[in-house]
């Protein structure tokens, strides 16, 4: 059973139904029926992301994980990391007030920095942490490039592997770009060498990730999320409550 009903979508967010539904459809596929999740989103604010803030990707993105929280979440928000060089908003996105939400938020920003993974994972797990949920996390995480420092983010993956997150990255840009090469090298980290249970996955979104059916993207970002369940309660990685 979904933890927010389609009734209350269809009453604070009726643009997201469709969303909503299809969610339901990955998840029940996946077996993550009545799973429940706390979920964020994180999302590049790099100088090269301007382009998909213009056209609507960085809004239409958040607009389905709003559609995928609903679903495992109750309180119909989700925490967003806005990151660049260093942290530049932590803000939140939530069904009732979601149209042109990110828009509205970046309005507010400045420069569009180069491309820091690690301050903004550490942003979520500060988040995470101090707010007491007991329910596991899946982390959207998107980013159009690699990082300036590869080996602080690779420390920070390895180092919440302990905790109950589960980080989906998803890449925006040209598939064939070496600028991915890193964030496979990070989903296929070895396990237990490098981190005690594989915490990610990535799929990349291609240059238009407005043009990926819902269906597939939600496919893709839920996917690894059962696997993750399964060898995290293996290991007693849980939320303390």
């Amino acid at each position: 059973m979904a933890a927010i009903s389609l009734r209350k979508v269809e009453e604070t967010a009726p643009a997201l139904v469709s969303l909503y539904k299809s969610a339901g459809i990955s998840l029940t596929k996946h077996g993550l029926d009545g799973q429940r999740a706390a979920v964020y989103l994180v999302v590049d604010y790099s100088g090269s992301m301007k382009p998909y803030y213009k056209n609507g990707s960085v809004q239409a993105l958040a607009d389905r994980v709003l559609g995928l929280s609903a679903h495992l979440d109750d309180d119909g928000r989700v925490p967003t990391v806005f990151f660049s060089t260093d942290i530049d908003a932590v803000e939140t996105i939530e069904l009732a007030r979601h149209q042109g939400r990110v828009e509205q938020i970046v309005s507010g920003l400045g420069h569009m920095g180069k491309t820091s993974y690690h301050l903004a994972m550490d942003a979520v797990i500060d988040h995470y942490l101090d707010s007491g949920v007991t329910a596991p996390a899946l982390v959207v995480f998107q980013t159009d490039g690699g990082p300036i420092n590869k080996l602080a983010a690779e420390r920070y993956l390895c180092k919440a592997a302990k905790l109950p997150l589960f980080w989906q990255f998803i890449g925006f840009g040209d598939p064939t770009s070496r600028q991915f090469d890193f964030l496979r090298k990070l989903d296929e980290l070895d396990v237990p060498g490098k981190r005690v249970v594989d915490n990610a996955g990535f799929f990349h979104a291609g240059q238009n990730p407005l043009s990926v059916p819902d269906d597939v993207l939600y496919d893709q970002l839920v996917r690894e999320f059962p696997q993750w369940l399964s060898a995290a309660r293996t290991q007693g990685i849980h939320a303390s409550s």
